[in-house]
């Protein structure tokens, strides 16, 4: 079992929800678990727009994603819970995705219903594999994780909400709960009534996911938990932030021909305790000729 699989399992047995904020680099995954958050979520979207500039629709490679992987894992120091898609592929796709991440030192994965390419779950229009191709691929994955003897948490997502449906959605991830994962998640939700209905339809430890600009955005965790959720994924908060932020300061750039002021604020040297500039210098100077 890897470090930080042994930490989410031990933040889940408290029987308290875990929030974890989305992280669409290394940086913002170390500021996430600076400012005292348990567990820190790699979104397939933060990473594809972080490394392409471009939206969320399976542009990214299984090797490209590991990258992202590693990197935030290393970054951050607690658990890192990452998107998988549809696991790149068949099985032995599956299986290197579990070594891969395993490596990169990730702590929990979740793995879709989608068919190839896959798409963002916000987004309508997502085509999805049969049940059956969905619970042996979620049996893949748990295999593979078995195999390997290591004990990272597996995920099991369905994306059937925009196309079939919550009673549709809500039969997936209980079909997927029988393959063996350790949690079930509903993506794609978008109101509070749907929130609800997967709270009363799901049982086990499940996943949901938060999306900045939702009816179901308003909903907080003391709530969240007492429907009896396990974990809490605020996939895009941070990304829509420093976007809202970047845009605003360029803008007064652009405007004034100054950099804006504020107090509040990132300076230098709040940005090198972040990233241990201190720290890295010392290391250097210890050991230079």
């Amino acid at each position: 079992m890897t470090d930080q699989a042994r930490t989410l399992r031990a933040l889940l047995a408290h029987g308290r929800i875990i929030a974890a904020p989305g992280a669409p680099d290394a940086l913002s995954a170390r500021l996430i678990a600076r400012t005292g958050f348990d567990a820190v979520y790699m979104t397939g979207l933060g990473a594809t727009a972080s490394r392409l500039g471009a939206p969320d629709l399976g542009l990214l490679s299984q090797t490209e994603m590991a990258d992202q992987a590693r990197a935030m894992a290393a970054a951050a120091g607690v658990p890192v819970i990452a998107d998988a898609d549809t696991g790149y592929g068949g099985p032995l796709n599956l299986r290197r995705v579990v070594d891969d991440y395993a490596r990169a030192g990730i702590a929990a994965f979740h793995v879709e219903d989608q068919q190839m390419p896959k798409r963002c779950g916000q987004l309508s229009g997502a085509r999805l594999v049969p049940p059956a191709e969905a619970e042996a691929r979620l049996r893949a994955a748990v295999a593979a994780r078995d195999a390997s003897g290591r004990d990272m948490l597996v995920i099991g997502r369905t994306d059937a909400l925009g196309t079939e449906g919550i009673e549709a959605a809500l039969e997936r991830a209980r079909r997927y709960a029988g393959a063996g994962v350790d949690l079930t998640f509903v993506d794609g939700i978008r109101t509070i009534a749907q929130v609800e209905a997967v709270a009363r339809g799901l049982p086990g430890p499940k996943v949901v996911s938060l999306v900045d600009g939702t009816e179901a955005a308003g909903l907080d965790l003391a709530r969240l938990q007492d429907m009896g959720f396990s974990i809490c994924l605020f996939a895009i908060t941070t990304l829509l932030a420093s976007l809202t932020a970047q845009a605003a300061a360029l803008q007064q750039l652009r405007s004034t021909g100054r950099i804006p002021a504020d107090a509040e604020g990132f300076d230098y040297a709040r940005f090198s305790e972040l990233v241990d500039l201190a720290g890295h210098q010392a290391f250097a100077h210890e050991y230079e000729a």
